[in-house]
């Protein structure tokens, strides 16, 4: 089996409190993976390790087959990203920011009208990233996450601030990516019913411990809906009794 990513035993603490205990998660390349859980459970936290934002305290992450934990890779020129925030130039528009984008990584301009196109942003001609809305921020943010064509996306709650259009939008836009070019996704979410439209597998995290990983299949032959199970594992009821579930 190759894996889009692998995590082996990761832990964090910050100011001595544990954020990341033990985490274990292996993403099959070529599928989408929903990363879920409620807000501060530790999905940010997890994603900053991965991209190495923020150094774990112990474990392994690889990334497309290289282990990236203790220095800079250049396997993150063949990966995508929203985590938290997304940060721009105000003063400048979409284009040009994809622009400058495309300078840092080392790419050509040739795929940012493309990326624009598919993001609903070709027509923001001159108009100053400073006057964008927040949802139109998320729109460039995942363009510029897109623009590289990457292999692997790590996404932390990409559909934040966008109305049901532009969710089911790119909710059909990530599929198509995954679909059409085999692109591995990881996309952190805490809204229930769009993971389980769009991921094949689930890994579920509370409070900094990875409760399970299961595919989407093995939770319908239990008869059972994506939220039930999810709070049956939380204690919350439902029929996801045990604590641990493990995918094939």
């Amino acid at each position: 089996m190759t894996y889009a990513v692998e995590v082996q035993n990761l832990s964090k603490s910050l100011d001595g409190s544990p954020i990341l205990k033990n985490i274990c998660m292996k993403v099959k390349q070529g599928e989408i993976y929903g990363f879920l859980g409620a807000n501060g459970a530790g999905k940010t936290s997890l994603m900053k390790t991965l991209y190495h934002i923020m150094r774990p305290d112990s474990g392994t992450v690889c990334l497309l087959g290289e282990n990236v934990v203790g220095g800079n890779s250049p396997v993150f020129s063949r990966i995508g990203s929203i985590i938290e925030s997304p940060v721009f130039y105000n003063h400048l528009t979409a284009y040009g920011n994809l622009e400058l984008h495309c300078g840092y990584m080392g790419a050509g301009y040739e795929n940012i009208m493309e990326t624009l196109s598919l993001l609903g942003l070709s027509e923001t001609g001159n108009k100053t990233v400073g006057k964008f809305s927040f949802g139109m921020k998320q729109r460039l943010a995942l363009a510029r996450a897109l623009l590289t064509k990457p292999e692997l996306l790590i996404l932390d709650e990409p559909v934040n601030g966008l109305d049901p259009q532009g969710i089911m939008h790119i909710r059909e836009l990530l599929l198509r990516i995954n679909t059409e070019y085999g692109t591995s996704i990881l996309i952190s979410s805490h809204i229930l019913d769009e993971l389980s439209k769009i991921a094949d597998t689930i890994g579920i995290i509370d409070h900094g411990v990875m409760l399970g990983e299961i595919s989407i299949d093995d939770i319908n032959k239990k008869g059972i809906g994506l939220e039930e199970y999810y709070l049956g594992l939380l204690g919350g009821g439902g029929k996801g009794e045990e604590p641990y579930f493990s995918g094939s």
